[in-house]
C-alpha cells in the first residue's frame, strides 16, 4: 500500500474527547480516494459510490502526524474499487481501515462512464518527456 497524504492532528479536528473526530478522518478519507481515482482514471469527474464498514482500530491526538494509504482493489467498467488505511507515521499503528471505496468514472452528462483501464499506471508514466 502506498501512502499519499500526510495530516497534521490540529486542534480544530479533535472531538470532545480530545482525539480525532472520526468525521473529520472519513472527510479526508473520502478527498484521499477522489484524488486517486481522478489521478488513475485521468478524470476530474468522479463520485463516491460506496464506502464499506469502517473499522476504528486507534486514535489519534493534537499533534500526532497521520497518513493516508489507498490501493486498488478492483477495476470495474465504469468503477474503482480502493481500499484504505490510515496509520500513525511515526508508530505506524492503524487508526482505521476501509476494506471496499467505490469510486465512479462519470461522463459529460453525469452518468457513468466506462473508463478503459485495467491496471494502475502512475503518473510520472504518462507525462511528456522533454
Amino acid at each position: 500500500m502506498r501512502f499519499h497524504t500526510r495530516k497534521w492532528i490540529k486542534p480544530e479536528d479533535l472531538n470532545p474527547n480530545d482525539t480525532l473526530f472520526g468525521g473529520r478522518l472519513l472527510e479526508w478519507i473520502d478527498e484521499e480516494a477522489a484524488l486517486y481515482t481522478i489521478i488513475q482514471l485521468d478524470n476530474p469527474k468522479v463520485v463516491t459510490k460506496f464506502m464499506s464498514e469502517i473499522n476504528f482500530k486507534a486514535s489519534a491526538k493534537r499533534g500526532d502526524i497521520i497518513e493516508i494509504g489507498i490501493e486498488v482493489v478492483k477495476f470495474g467498467k465504469s468503477s474503482l474499487t480502493l481500499n484504505c488505511k490510515v496509520r500513525n507515521k511515526m508508530t505506524h499503528e492503524t487508526i482505521i481501515t476501509v476494506e471496499n471505496i467505490i469510486m465512479v468514472n462519470l461522463g459529460e452528462d453525469g452518468l457513468p462512464k466506462p473508463h478503459g483501464k485495467t491496471k494502475v499506471e502512475f503518473v510520472k508514466n504518462r507525462l511528456k518527456q522533454d
